[in-house]
């Protein structure tokens, strides 16, 4: 009986595989060669008896620097004027690290700055009902 198994793989609306292999199968996908965005790999197997299965596998490719925009959100409604703070970092730089720019600032959440108000609050609370110098007499 002849094996007519065979994979093949698309990437994504193209008519013509970029790649067809006898299963099973280890490949290595080089996303150096596609452009950043959102894609889709398509995998076409075909059985002995000559039945297709079909699985589509949607990725984004993400090799240039990552972008980050404090500021302002996606489909956000603005008016006036809105400052906006943008950054690029990529890992393109193996030998050394760059400290500028490698972090994206933003501000200090809410909810740290209610922890440390009642934190405050509590303790200006704690000595207003317990100071009294009956607690503080001297040993001596």
């Amino acid at each position: 009986m002849e094996d007519n198994r065979v994979i093949r793989v698309f990437l994504n609306d193209d008519p013509k595989p970029f790649a067809s292999f006898a299963p099973p199968v280890k490949m290595v996908l080089d996303t150096t060669k596609i452009p950043d965005g959102k894609h889709k790999l398509k995998i076409v197997a075909r059985s002995s008896n000559g039945i297709e299965g079909i699985r589509e596998i949607p990725f984004v490719v993400r090799n240039g620097p990552e972008i980050q925009v404090v500021g302002l959100k996606d489909n956000e409604v603005v008016d006036t004027q809105v400052p906006i703070v943008i950054n690029a970092y990529g890992s393109e730089t193996k030998d050394f690290f760059v400290i500028k720019g490698s972090e994206t600032p933003s501000a200090i959440p809410a909810w740290v700055w209610a922890l440390v108000i009642s934190t405050i609050a509590f303790g200006i609370f704690y000595l207003i009902m317990y100071w009294t110098p009956d607690f503080y007499k001297s040993f001596v």
